[in-house]
């Protein structure tokens, strides 16, 4: 299920919003045509995110865990680049997006959604 929290939304978007954002996406499909349908989903969104100027820089399976511990497996992870925290607000606003979102949430069983901030002098 994709549930947004209002109180980590209203956290991120007080923060400045003068750089790009990478969403990380931890995804776990629906047993019954998710990733299908998260197929449909991607080729419905490509085109809006490219209108926001976003764009997906990562999408991948995901292979078993090799820590020990709590890890989770998930079925996808994808890596979406965000001009500015306000893109992604204004993205999920879009009723284009809305439309396209209906299909995303119905192909997934679970979602984690961590927004990621370049750290100078890393790469």
């Amino acid at each position: 299920m994709v549930a947004l929290s209002p109180v980590a939304l209203e956290a991120f978007f007080a923060e400045p919003d003068d750089a790009p954002v990478v969403m990380l996406n931890l995804i776990r499909f629906q047993p019954d045509g998710g990733r299908d349908r998260y197929l449909d989903y991607l080729g419905m969104a490509k085109p809006i995110l490219e209108r926001f100027g976003a764009k997906i820089l990562f999408g991948g399976d995901g292979l078993a865990v090799l820590t020990e511990g709590q890890a989770e497996e998930w079925d996808a992870v994808v890596l979406v680049q965000y001009p500015q925290r306000s893109t992604f607000r204004d993205m999920v606003a879009d009723p284009d997006y809305q439309v396209a979102f209906k299909v995303g949430s119905s192909a997934i069983a679970d979602i984690v959604l961590q927004p990621l901030k370049h750290i100078g002098g890393l790469v």
